[in-house]
């Protein structure tokens, strides 16, 4: 059994947690990463379209500033957000995207003279000025008022990803890789590290530190559809939950993104439409101008989302092997657009769907695709409850993206709330002076130790893959893109019934080694935990706000529900404690009309 100690312990390699770890370690603190995968094999590689910065560099982003990039962000959040937060980010997200130019990322850049762009399958010319040569470029993006969605073609979470894990192999960060956090260790005031599960053996470690960040991306893998990763399971959530001290914020505010493919759910980007594609029913009609007049594809990612739901249940989906879809139509663009600028759905079409999107039609539904709850955070990161915890990035409610997030937002709040609470960690361990109580460390290690060899032990019980798959369907079925009252008791009963199963797990193998059963006998109490959080949240809230739309309450409802939920939960009881605090301290845009779609506000 190894004991690692550092000031930082940092929990997930994707984009936040080493955009953190430079932070802190260019300083000159001791940093250690410890993540399920390589970096460069993190879920924020998936990311395809663009980060969004107020650059305006391009022709179709002038007149853009950061106060034109807030007034979006809270329209698409549907003042769900903290607007201090959205306001440090649209100030800060310039400097950051200019930084990673800095370092490498080869961001597309302004051509000048006269080119071509699409919208709704139609040209218009636009013209480049040659003072812009060479800058950063932008495209449009869903939900956006302004070209401002920086990118390179469409593998910018690839590209970002390798030059930020390549600035962290320049500086010398300790990362270890295969390994998964399973258990925090406090004393109920203070965060001290983590025990830590090695996958290449299965033996656990200690890992203590003078702070704690978690950064392990989203729970999308808790419902049966995502575009995530395979490793998005929401561990880090739940970890911090299982504390009793630490609450998640807005569970139930989970977006579907329009288009993720038939039968795969891998996504491709919203940058298809924001570049011009459309999207067709079974008779090849585009439907959504009558959904949404306006911006029609490029409304927020949850007003396309339900429109093309309710377009397949009124019978004009395309009836398939694999349940009906609609069809996303890129071919306007050309083949050399696409080839160029969506290579990464080109790539994806040919090799994993067998069509050629160049003269083909794409089939796509909305998938899970994104969590906007995760664990409450002050705007600098410091998690609620527990001193020396932090968390960043898509585990976090830091409370950006509200109860939407807009598409291109969230891979620029990986890098810019990374570096805002890399800043405050620095301030954090100037000022902190710990004692790391090892013996309670120890209580800690001992006690994970114990469950894995009983679990090991048991031969009579649940089946942990069963669990699995009967959570999922309770989520897709009832805490989907539309809810009800009905559906939503049903699956908060049947999740805590599927609760109850897991703890009277049984192993179908030995249980020696790396066995990945035992990793998720360990976790699948977590992740229901999780999915009770999101479904009971769900069912509290009686109003529809963003991505969050109640059947039976179909407006939104500022005077009762302009407010973020919050979940605690003891091991004593059966559901989580739920309270409420104010979406924002400040609002500098009050609550209004969207701007899009149907009339939100009652």
């Amino acid at each position: 059994m190894e004991v690692y100690f550092s000031d930082l312990l940092c929990i997930g390699g994707g984009l936040a947690g080493e955009r953190v770890a430079i932070e802190v370690a260019s300083c000159g603190y001791k940093v250690i990463i410890v993540s399920l995968v390589p970096p460069k094999r993190s879920h924020s590689c998936a990311a395809q379209g663009g980060m969004q910065a107020a650059l305006c560099n391009c022709a179709m982003s002038e007149g853009d500033s950061p106060e034109v990039h807030f007034e979006d962000t809270v329209r698409g959040a549907d003042w769900g957000c903290d607007q201090e937060v959205v306001k440090m980010f649209v100030e800060r997200a310039p400097e950051v995207v200019r930084e990673l130019d800095f370092w490498g990322v080869p961001w597309n850049r302004v051509v000048p003279g006269k080119s071509v762009y699409v919208v709704a399958g139609k040209k218009f010319e636009k013209y480049e000025r040659e003072e812009k040569a060479g800058l950063i470029t932008a495209r449009s993006f869903g939900g956006t008022s302004k070209w401002r969605t920086c990118y390179t073609s469409d593998g910018t979470g690839h590209s970002v990803m390798y030059a930020v894990d390549n600035k962290v192999i320049q500086m010398g960060i300790d990362v270890r890789d295969r390994k998964e956090a399973i258990r925090l260790v406090h004393d109920g005031k203070r965060c001290l590290g983590a025990v830590v599960r090695c996958l290449r053996t299965g033996e656990l470690e200690l890992f203590l530190a003078r702070a704690t960040v978690i950064a392990t991306g989203g729970y999308g893998r808790l419902y049966p559809a995502s575009t995530n990763a395979v490793i998005n399971e929401g561990i880090g959530l739940a970890i911090a939950l299982e504390t009793e001290a630490v609450p998640l914020a807005n569970m139930e505010a989970v977006q579907f993104h329009p288009t993720g493919t038939v039968p795969l759910n891998i996504l491709v980007t919203e940058g298809c439409r924001g570049d011009g594609g459309v999207l067709l029913d079974k008779d090849l009609y585009r439907f959504m101008p009558d959904y949404e007049p306006v911006k029609a594809e490029l409304a927020s990612r949850d007003i396309v989302a339900r429109a093309m739901e309710e377009h397949i249940k009124k019978g004009f989906g395309v009836k398939g092997p694999y349940g009906e879809h609609l069809w996303l139509d890129i071919r306007s663009l050309g083949k050399a657009h696409i080839v160029q600028n969506l290579k990464e759905v080109y790539d994806i079409c040919i090799n994993f769907l067998g069509i050629d999107p160049t003269e083909e039609l794409i089939p796509v539904r909305p998938a899970q695709h994104y969590s906007m709850g995760g664990i409450k955070t002050t705007k600098y990161g410091h998690a609620y409850g527990l001193e020396g915890l932090f968390a960043v990035g898509e585990a976090a409610c830091w409370d950006l993206h509200g109860f939407n997030r807009l598409g291109g937002n969230s891979l620029a709040e990986t890098v810019v709330a990374g570096k805002i609470v890399g800043e405050e960690i620095v301030r954090f361990l100037k000022d902190s002076h710990v004692i790391i109580n090892t013996k309670l460390a120890y209580e800690f290690l001992k006690q994970e130790k114990d469950h894995i060899e009983r679990l090991k032990k048991r031969r009579k019980g649940e089946d942990v893959f069963e669990i699995k798959k009967k959570m999922q369907r309770i989520l897709g079925d009832y805490v989907g893109i539309f809810r009800n009252e009905e559906g939503l008791n049903k699956a908060v009963k049947e999740l805590r019934e599927l609760f109850e199963k897991t703890k009277h797990i049984c192993l179908r193998t030995e249980g020696i080694g790396p066995n990945p059963e035992v990793g998720l006998a360990i976790k699948i109490p977590k992740m229901v935990k999780l999915a009770i959080c999101i479904a009971y949240s769900a069912l509290l809230r009686k109003e529809s706000r963003g991505a969050h739309y109640r059947e039976d309450f179909p407006f939104r409802d500022d005077k009762n529900w302009l407010k973020r939920t919050l979940v605690w939960w003891k091991e004593s009881e059966e559901l989580p404690k739920v309270d409420y605090e104010p979406a924002s301290r400040i609002y500098f845009l009050p609550p209004g009309d969207r701007g899009y779609g149907k009339k939100t506000s009652s």
